[in-house]
C-alpha cells in the first residue's frame, strides 16, 4: 500500500431548497437557545426568597371593596401581604356593619380598599373609638370626582396617583401619601418552561377612546406581527371583524391568564388610559395622571419585555431604556417593537433587569410595608 493522501472529494453545492431547510435548522436552535436561556435565567431569579420583613405587632381590620372582580384580585393581593405583614388580620368588606365588628375585634388599623362604597358614618364611628383609618384608593385620578368627597373622613389616605397627593392636602387632609399598586407574586409570575402561548405582540386592556384613536392608524402595521389584543369593549373599533380572533372581545382574563400570556409574549404593550375621557371618567378637575398603572408592575413581573407610553413619573420606578422603554406616539412604538424584535439579545437583558427590580422593589409586601411604616413609624 503506498503512502500517497487521499484528497477528499469537494462537498456537493447544496441545492437552494437544501440551503433553506439549513438555515431553518439553524435559526430554530438559536431561537431554542435564546428562549431556554431567558426562561432558565427567570426561573433561578423566580426561586429566590423575598427579603424578610419584619413582622409588626399589630391587628389590621382590612376592608375589601366589594366590588368583585377585577377588584377581587387586588384584595388577595393586599390580605396575603397584611398576613405577612402582621400578627393578626380581620377580613371584611364595605357591606358589613364596621363599626360593631370593630368593637368586637378591637382592631389596631382599619385599611379600607377604593372605599367609594362604604357609608361614611361607618368611617366616622371608627375613628369616634380611637381606632386609626386609612383608605388606599385605586383608581385615581379617573374618579377624583367621587374620592374627594369621601377622603377627608380618613386619618391616612393613599393614592397611586402623584398628582393627587395635593389636591387631597388642599381639602384639608393632613396624611396623604403617594402609593402605587405593585405585582403580586402569586398572581403574576413568568412561565420558567416551554410557554402555552407564543405571540410577537400582546395588549390586554380596556378599548377606552384614547386606545381606539392610538391603535387604529396602526392596526394593518401592527397586525402583520404575531399581534393579539385582549379585552372589553374592542367591538368599539370598527375594524376589529377583519382581525378575528386575534383581537378578542368582552372577556375578563385572570391574573394568571393574563401572566401566562404577558410571559408568551415577546413584547407587551402598556397603554395607559387618558385622564380626560368625557364618557368613562368622572375627573371633572382634569387632574393629569403621571403615575405608572398597576399593569406596569405585573408586565414586568411576569419576565417579558414592556412598551409603554411615556408617563412623567415612571423613572421612579424603572430605569427606562434598560428596564422598560417608553413611545410617545403610534410610530414610534412601531419602530421600537421592530427594532426589539430583531435584537433578542436586548430585549431578554431588558427583561430580566424589569423582572429583577420588581423582585426586589414592586411586590405587594414592600408597598404594605411602606404604608404601614407612614402610619407606625
Amino acid at each position: 500500500m503506498n503512502n500517497e493522501f487521499i484528497i477528499p472529494a469537494p462537498p456537493l453545492p447544496r441545492t437552494p431548497a437544501e440551503e433553506e431547510k439549513l438555515r431553518g435548522r439553524l435559526t430554530g436552535f438559536k431561537i431554542g437557545y435564546d428562549e431556554g436561556y431567558l426562561r432558565g435565567r427567570l426561573a433561578i431569579l423566580d426561586g429566590r426568597p423575598e427579603e424578610p420583613i419584619p413582622v409588626r405587632n399589630l391587628h389590621v381590620m382590612y376592608v375589601a371593596s366589594g366590588k368583585g372582580y377585577p377588584y377581587s384580585p387586588l384584595d388577595d393581593a393586599v390580605l396575603y401581604a397584611l398576613q405577612k405583614l402582621t400578627t393578626q388580620v380581620t377580613v371584611t368588606d364595605v357591606r358589613q356593619n364596621l363599626a360593631e365588628l370593630a368593637a368586637v375585634q378591637c382592631p389596631d388599623l382599619v385599611l379600607v380598599l377604593d372605599g367609594m362604597e362604604l357609608p361614611l358614618e361607618q368611617v366616622s364611628m371608627l375613628r369616634g373609638r380611637g381606632i386609626k383609618t386609612a383608605i388606599w384608593l385605586t383608581d385615581d385620578p379617573y374618579y377624583t370626582d367621587f374620592t374627594m368627597k369621601i377622603v377627608a373622613h380618613y386619618d391616612y389616605v393613599f393614592t397611586l396617583e402623584r398628582n393627587c397627593v395635593e389636591v387631597y392636602r388642599g381639602l384639608g387632609c393632613p396624611e396623604v401619601h403617594y402609593l402605587p399598586f405593585a405585582a403580586h407574586r402569586e398572581h403574576y409570575r413568568p412561565t420558567t418552561g416551554r410557554s402555552p402561548i407564543q405571540r410577537d405582540v400582546s395588549f390586554i386592556g380596556s378599548a377606552y377612546w384614547n386606545r381606539i384613536n392610538f391603535f387604529r392608524d396602526i392596526m394593518p402595521e401592527l397586525m402583520s406581527f404575531n399581534t393579539v389584543i385582549n379585552g372589553i369593549w374592542w367591538d368599539r373599533l370598527p375594524e376589529a371583524p377583519l382581525y378575528g380572533d386575534r383581537i378578542e372581545i368582552g372577556k375578563w382574563m385572570t391574573p394568571q391568564e393574563t401572566a401566562v400570556t404577558y410571559s408568551g409574549s415577546k413584547i407587551v404593550i402598556n397603554l395607559h388610559r387618558a385622564h380626560v375621557d368625557e364618557k368613562d371618567n368622572n375627573n371633572a378637575l382634569l387632574i393629569p395622571a403621571a403615575s405608572p398603572n398597576p399593569r406596569t408592575f405585573e408586565i414586568a413581573a411576569s419576565g417579558t419585555l414592556q412598551l409603554s407610553d411615556a408617563r412623567d413619573d415612571m423613572g421612579t420606578f424603572y430605569k427606562v431604556g434598560e428596564e422598560i422603554d417608553t413611545f410617545s406616539s403610534p410610530q414610534e412604538m412601531m419602530d421600537k417593537i421592530r427594532y426589539y424584535l430583531t435584537h433578542e439579545e436586548e430585549r431578554r437583558d431588558m427583561a430580566l433587569r424589569a423582572f429583577e427590580r420588581t423582585l426586589k422593589d414592586h411586590t405587594y409586601t414592600r408597598r404594605l410595608h411602606q404604608l404601614l411604616t407612614v402610619i407606625y413609624g
